[in-house]
């Protein structure tokens, strides 16, 4: 016999889960991952940094909204989830001019070199310091996000890989692993395979294509200060950061892939060991480990939130690309309103607030100024 819910959620990253959080106590609500334990691809390989000059204006008006609603629940956790840590570009005049926004501000060379001793002189012309970016313990914002859904009465299911959904009547039906699901609302937070998903659901796929993104944890000679900035390359080349007393670094590497379980290829980490070690003083002496995840996003690089309008009640919550974490908390508070307010007007969809075309107006509900 299937179980009944309100609203079913595909995917247990970041995405699925801050809104099962959000959602929760308003509705029923279960959540369904493919994977044997939560987070396991893209959102455990995180870099773990929300900065509000990075990305798209849309995405910049999502990481300010994210931040407020996490420092806001922070006040609550015996840890916090954000510690202040800036975040620094560095390149040309004119990359670096490109990547900034109103969040970041210009700094001298000089000042660049005491933010961060580590840069060697004259490898870059120009800087840039956004001092609003902050450090995110995702394994503690994914946890709290779990137990915030469970103990609102959320269903969490792991190791159960959707195989099969359909409209049924006024809803859908769904089967995940060896369990049957029923479903007022189907949400499809699967990141990677969220165009998987739709093809089993009968839904027109949004296009979403999943690119790779390695990072190595790597053993130094010359540690980073403690209050030196994440620092990035403005011509997406690299970025470094401290990780206690080692450096997280990666090469940015921004390569097509399909949704697959990733891994480091052979020689990404090593070149830029190598060119890193003539940027820096670092002194990188060995990868302590090393890991892809997948950026999943739709050509225009903005995240895709809402209902699908030629399929009632099939919910996109997908394509943050590399903004998964710094959208999360204000995706999941845009997302549950809509999804409420579906289930406000007594059915179990909201036809009545669909887009006329599914393809190109489910990537513009995501085009909305945040008001506060």
């Amino acid at each position: 016999m299937a179980a009944h819910y309100d609203v079913l959620i595909v995917g247990g990253g970041i995405a699925g889960l801050s809104l099962a959080s959000a959602l929760a106590g308003s509705c029923s609500v279960a959540l369904v991952e493919a994977e044997q334990e939560l987070a396991y691809h893209t959102s455990s390989r995180s870099a773990r940094q929300l900065i509000p000059s990075y990305g798209p204006d849309v995405v910049r008006e999502l990481t300010v909204r994210t931040l407020e609603l996490i420092a806001a629940r922070d006040a609550q956790l015996p840890e916090p989830v954000l510690t202040p840590r800036s975040f620094m570009l560095i390149g040309t005049e004119e990359s670096v001019r490109a990547e900034g926004s109103g969040h970041m501000n210009a700094i001298t060379h000089d000042r660049a070199l005491k933010l961060c001793p580590a840069l060697v002189p004259g490898t870059f012309s120009a800087a840039g310091l956004d001092t609003g970016s902050f450090a995110c313990n995702a394994p503690l914002l994914l946890e709290d996000h779990r137990q915030r859904a469970e103990a609102a009465g959320a269903d969490i299911i792991t190791g159960a890989r959707v195989h099969s959904a359909q409209r049924l009547g006024s809803g859908w039906e769904i089967g995940a692993g060896q369990e049957a699901f029923e479903a007022g609302v189907l949400v499809n937070a699967a990141g990677a395979w969220a165009d998987e998903l739709a093809v089993i659901s009968g839904v027109e796929k949004l296009g979403l294509q999943p690119y790779r993104r390695t990072a190595a944890i790597v053993d130094v000679e010359h540690p980073v200060p403690g209050h030196s900035p994440m620092v990035a390359a403005a011509d997406h080349t690299f970025y470094f950061r401290r990780e206690g007393t080692d450096v997280l670094i990666s090469p940015s590497e921004s390569v097509p892939s399909g949704p697959e379980d990733a891994r480091p290829r052979p020689g990404d980490v090593e070149r830029l060991i190598v060119k890193l070690n003539q940027l820096t003083t670092l002194g990188i002496r060995g990868v302590r480990r090393a890991w892809t995840g997948l950026r999943t996003e739709v050509a225009d690089g903005v995240p895709v939130a809402g209902f699908d309008a030629e399929a009632p009640g099939f919910y996109w919550l997908a394509g943050q690309g590399g903004y998964g974490f710094q959208t999360s908390s204000a995706m999941a508070e845009l997302a549950a309103a809509q999804i409420l307010a579906g289930q406000g007007t007594g059915h179990s969809t909201v036809a009545d607030h669909h887009p006329a075309s599914r393809t190109a107006e489910a990537l513009a509900a995501t085009r909305w100024s945040i008001r506060r």
